[in-house]
This record gives C-alpha cells, sequence and structure tokens, in this order.
C-alpha cells in the first residue's frame, strides 16, 4: 500500500486589496503549514469589478472568468477576509456574487471551503465569519466548521515583514488546514458518484 498523501489543491482568496493586508500574510502563512499533499494558490482580487447583470449578460469580464476557472479546478477554497461593520468585506462578497452565477451551474456549488481572519479588536472577526457562512449555505459551499479561526489583534502577531509570527495562530492555522484536507478528502467520493455515468 502507497503511502504517498492524496493531493489537495487549495485557493486562497483574500478578502482585502491592500497591499500590507493581515489577510494576505494569513494565507502567506498557510502556505508554509500546509500539511503533505496540500498545496495552496493564492488568487488576486484586484481586476474583479463590480457586479453588474447588464456586464454578465455580455459574458464574464475576463478577470471574473479566470476567477471561475480557479475554483473550478481547485478542490477546496481557502477564505481569509477582515470583518467590515460587523459582516464580510464588499470586495469578497462581490467575488461570491460572480462566482455564484448563473445559480444552476455555479462553480461554487458543493466545493469544500475553510474561512478565517483576525482583526485589531478583541473578537477576531467572529461576527463577520458568521454572516460569510450564510452566504457560503447559499451558494452550497461546504465549511469547516471546527476549529474556527478567528485571530484578535492580529496586528500584534505579523511583523514588519509581513510574517506571522504568533505561534499560538500558527498551530490553529495548521488544524484549520489539517481539517480542510480531511473534509475534503472525504467529500471526495460522494462527489464522484454524482457524476453522470
Amino acid at each position: 500500500m502507497s503511502s504517498q498523501q492524496p493531493e489537495v489543491h487549495v485557493l486562497g482568496v483574500v478578502g482585502s486589496l491592500r497591499k500590507g493586508s493581515y489577510h494576505r500574510s494569513l494565507l502567506r502563512a498557510a502556505q508554509e503549514l500546509s500539511p503533505v499533499g496540500m498545496t495552496i494558490t493564492i488568487f488576486d482580487l484586484t481586476e474583479i469589478p463590480l457586479f453588474n447583470e447588464d456586464v454578465e449578460a455580455r459574458g464574464d469580464p475576463g478577470p471574473v472568468k479566470a476567477l471561475k476557472d480557479a475554483i473550478q479546478q481547485a478542490d477546496a477554497i481557502l477564505i481569509s477576509s477582515p470583518e467590515y461593520c460587523y459582516s464580510v468585506s464588499g470586495v469578497l462578497k462581490n467575488a461570491l456574487d460572480w462566482a455564484s452565477r448563473p445559480v444552476d451551474s455555479s462553480v461554487l456549488d458543493g466545493k469544500p471551503v475553510a474561512i478565517m481572519g483576525g482583526s485589531t479588536g478583541n473578537y477576531g472577526t467572529t461576527r463577520g465569519q458568521m454572516v460569510l457562512r450564510q452566504t457560503l449555505m447559499y451558494a452550497n459551499m461546504l465549511p469547516v466548521s471546527d476549529p474556527q479561526v478567528a485571530v484578535p489583534h492580529v496586528d500584534e502577531k505579523i511583523d514588519d515583514e509581513g510574517r506571522l509570527t504568533d505561534e499560538s495562530t500558527r498551530k490553529y492555522i495548521q488544524q484549520l488546514l489539517e481539517a480542510l484536507r480531511e473534509w475534503t478528502l472525504r467529500l471526495r467520493p460522494c462527489k464522484s458518484m454524482l457524476v453522470e455515468p
């Protein structure tokens, strides 16, 4: 019996456009901490336009098509996003709005997903993650429920080079990645049974 681990390709999505985003740092830490057999590629949402049905009617813009293709090719999604006004960032919500369409053949449908985030306050992104889970549920995505990674005082845990230095947080991210890997592999046989013969 082979000891080689099955491969899991994860698409990382940052819900912030800021170059020095803490959430980009969290995703880079996830790349460092990914378990054997897992690769994480980060997708940049900078070029995704605001959702507009008139634009959609003419066909997906190039950046939107690239996002949908990347989601389609990935085995799972890892979202790292700030919380704005007790909710999800507009950047992330806009990307999910594009990716969720057309509703009857969305690339998000049945896709395993894990979420994490941090804030400079005491509560991490717990409230924003609750709202995000509602959106993911509508899109029929399959989120990891535990562990939940909501990092308080994230600004104190990332150094001037953008590296996550807090060992406790690194441990939680590693646990989240292990859970995402296990969840994705557990769902894989179920997804194959849905393919038409």
